[in-house]
């Protein structure tokens, strides 16, 4: 279901849970999460997301999931909270989150995750316009 190359851009970027591909994390237990407020996954209703990053994927199911409607750009970018920003590490984000939520790989998904894979696209256009531009960055940060 997972091709070679979206699990290495996963484990490369630091959103793929630790442990064994293709298996659930060591510490990533139902128990273990019981007590948590994390969300539960639309697909499998496991609960939590990813144990770091961006939780776009289940860990269990590794279905995308919605976006977080209070992140804000900066956070999503991957950038400090200020008006100076790093473009080329702006870019370089703005790549690798493509990589992995780009419409165009979830063709032969579930209609669910196509759906949520244009909201973050979407999501991401935005918050990239939005940063690059020091006039957009500046209105940004006062609103």
């Amino acid at each position: 279901m997972w091709c070679g190359r979206t699990r290495a851009l996963l484990r490369v970027s630091g959103l793929w849970p630790t442990g064994v591909l293709g298996r659930r994390p060591l510490n990533c237990s139902a128990a273990s999460l019981a007590g948590s407020n994390s969300p539960r996954c639309w697909n499998c209703g496991g609960l939590g997301g990813p144990l770091r990053g961006d939780r776009f994927f289940c860990p269990q199911c590794r279905a995308l999931q919605p976006p977080d409607p209070t992140r804000d750009y900066f956070s999503l970018m991957d950038c400090n909270r200020s008006f100076r920003v790093d473009t080329a590490k702006l870019q370089h984000r703005y790549q690798q989150l493509q990589r992995l939520i780009h419409p165009d790989f979830f063709s032969q998904r579930s209609q669910t995750e196509k759906d949520f894979s244009e909201k973050h696209s979407t999501l991401v256009n935005d918050a990239y316009q939005t940063l690059l531009a020091p006039l957009s960055r500046g209105l940004y940060l006062v609103s």
